[in-house]
């Protein structure tokens, strides 16, 4: 019996005690030494993306394997792993074509495991499903060898758990979904763990001027600390102007929010030939209004970013080795680390816009 975090709608947000079964064929049991605490839980936390099935929160993580079940090959006992929540299938065409970040057969987004089961059961002996096919707000998880990625013994579990999610991310968005190049302009609304990590791409790329655009001025300054060359307060400077008068307009403009109304404004921030790339997640649903003339007439475009555009096994080892070598000061987005079972108050600082990026630590 260990104890998780867990979300019945409804009920809301919970400490219950939980069973978790051994690994089945493909499996692997991860020990959780730290898990980040993520906007994408929020969504499910505040109603924005509908959960029918009661589920164990949390998916941004870094752990050891404790067990693997049979037929696991790549992975032993001991390993160091950072967990990706959009395990892939490896069968699919866009997983053979090397497009792990739009698999198709995945079942991480139905929050189950490969074979449509879970691990966790509560104490009456039904079914708590992992969120997005990890549920790592709880001290051990059990997920397929897909999902587990070996990194270097040196690197954090703290820094590692962010490369589960929002630093793959928002560097991926920069290096692989828009391929920023060297002297290119850009600018970044939204400076939560996804939107610093996107600065922080945008810096390693090369790109200048970055403008950082946050309502906190925290946010703010840990931007300029990590490569901004400029920081705005929408409410006191109007960025459709200072960008215009300044820039002329400017090559990328990235959404680290996911607000509809934000996303409308993107285009009118790009110089000719600019793109718009979409990395803040929006509540399902929601509509964006956007001008088609200008998109044709100024040959600007509207990027989607599905998980920085990774692929998990390439990028997150490399992401870590620019972190130990100096180059991806990560821990730097770190404010504070909470033990596991203060899951929802951290939750709740997230959503009144609080602090950088909570950590939790069995």
């Amino acid at each position: 019996m260990i104890e998780a975090t867990t979300y019945r709608s409804g009920r809301g947000v919970a400490q219950e005690a939980v069973t978790i079964a051994a690994p089945g064929p493909g499996q692997i049991r991860v020990g959780i030494r730290a898990t980040g605490v993520c906007h994408s839980d929020l969504h499910i936390v505040n109603g924005d993306w509908p959960a029918e099935e009661p589920l164990v929160l949390g998916h941004e993580a870094a752990g050891v394997v404790e067990e693997t079940g049979p037929g696991v090959t790549g992975l032993h006992p001991g390993d160091r792993v950072v967990l990706s929540w959009f395990a892939p299938c490896m069968r699919c065409t866009n997983c053979a074509a090397g497009r792990a970040w739009l698999c198709t057969g995945t079942t991480a987004l139905s929050n189950t495991l490969p074979d449509g089961t879970t691990a966790f059961n509560d104490v009456a002996g039904e079914p708590l499903w992992p969120y997005l096919g990890l549920g790592t707000f709880a001290p051990a998880v059990v997920v397929p060898e897909s999902a587990a990625v070996k990194v270097d013994d040196k690197l954090p579990f703290t820094v590692g758990a962010l490369l589960g999610c929002s630093v793959t991310t928002g560097v991926g968005a920069v290096l692989n979904t828009a391929r920023v190049p060297a002297g290119a302009s850009a600018v970044v609304i939204g400076c939560g763990g996804v939107g610093l990590s996107v600065v922080m791409g945008l810096k390693l790329a090369g790109a200048n001027p970055i403008i950082a655009v946050d309502l906190s001025p925290e946010k703010r300054a840990k931007a300029q600390e990590l490569g901004a060359t400029a920081t705005i307060d929408p409410r006191q400077t109007d960025l459709a102007a200072y960008v215009r008068d300044e820039l002329g307009g400017v090559d990328y403009a990235f959404e680290a929010i996911g607000n509809e109304k934000v996303i409308e404004t993107l285009p009118g921030l790009l110089a000719p030939g600019g793109a718009a790339v979409l990395v803040g997640m929006t509540r399902i649903g929601a509509r964006s209004s956007i001008d088609p003339f200008d998109l044709a007439d100024q040959g600007k475009s509207i990027l989607g970013c599905n998980y920085g555009s990774s692929v998990a096994r390439v990028d997150i080892p490399r992401l870590a080795r620019l972190h130990l070598a100096g180059h991806l000061p990560l821990d730097q987005l770190i404010d504070k680390v909470r033990p596991l079972s203060e899951a929802g108050a951290a939750l709740e600082e997230l959503a009144a816009g609080t602090g950088l990026r909570s950590v939790l630590t069995p």
